[in-house]
């Protein structure tokens, strides 16, 4: 989206923050892994408010009940069946 994406694990993080640092900087982003699973990214401060619009943005799209959406997210995340 913005530049280029390195992956890194979360002790290469550690270890290496300027690195990494430098490249979010220079608009690029680096996900970080710990034990082969992704628990977060390092983006630039500009890709937050990208993010965040097209995530809105893909909320409000199209011909969705809102209130029907809601009780469906309420319901898988309690678990309840009718």
């Amino acid at each position: 989206m913005f530049g280029h994406t390195t992956t890194a694990t979360a002790t290469e993080m550690q270890n290496n923050f300027g690195r990494y640092l430098a490249l979010v900087q220079d608009g690029g982003e680096v996900i970080v892994t710990k034990n082969g699973r992704e628990v977060g990214r390092f983006i630039p401060r500009e890709a937050v408010v990208s993010y965040l619009t097209d995530s809105l943005t893909g909320i409000l799209k199209g011909d969705m009940d809102i209130d029907r959406a809601r009780e469906e997210r309420l319901r898988e995340k309690y678990e309840i069946t009718d």
